[in-house]
């Protein structure tokens, strides 16, 4: 790992037993606060698919939103906002997810992308690629081509990446 990586990986904290006992939570607020580790974050995911002529960035609700806004930026490209049911205003497509316990439902504007957009899904954390693969059942429904999905972290033995092994899959950091 290269010495910008290893900077970025010792800048986010690890907080025990959060959201519940036996999680260690990867708190990413350490690295937001950093303008040098934030920079550094938004052009190293953009500059990974600069020549994929990416139209449109989707990012996830809510930490997709701060990573996936400043790489559609880098990017000249726009930033499509994914949400939870009932959170946009107009009229929308959904995907239902399944949680460890229960599901959930991610939607997206049905005139978000237009056919044949060559799209990037940006978020914070792969865990096990649920969210993730709702996002991309999205961008398909409306007829994006999905040139790649980026993550600041990975979580690798969650195994994230076999939810998504039809696009190119990318992440900055691996626990």
């Amino acid at each position: 790992m290269d010495n910008n990586l290893q900077e970025l990986k010792n800048s986010i904290r690890d907080v025990p037993d959060f959201p519940k006992k036996g999680i260690l939570f990867k708190d990413i607020t350490t690295l937001l606060k950093n303008p040098k580790h934030l920079k550094s974050t938004v052009n190293m995911l953009a500059a990974k698919f600069k020549d994929k002529g990416i139209t449109k960035v989707v990012g996830m609700e809510s930490r997709g939103f701060i990573f996936g806004t400043p790489v559609a930026y880098a990017m000249n490209a726009g930033f499509v906002p994914v949400r939870k049911k009932g959170k946009l205003p107009s009229k929308t497509v959904s995907a239902t997810y399944q949680l460890e316990y229960g599901t959930d439902t991610l939607e997206i504007h049905e005139d978000a992308i237009s056919k044949g957009e060559k799209v990037l899904i940006v978020d914070d954390l792969l865990a096990t690629g649920g969210t993730a693969k709702a996002t991309a059942e999205l961008v398909n429904k409306l007829g994006g081509k999905i040139e790649g999905v980026a993550f600041v972290i990975e979580l690798n033995f969650l195994e994230g990446r076999k939810n998504l092994k039809e696009y190119e899959v990318y992440s900055l950091i691996q626990y």
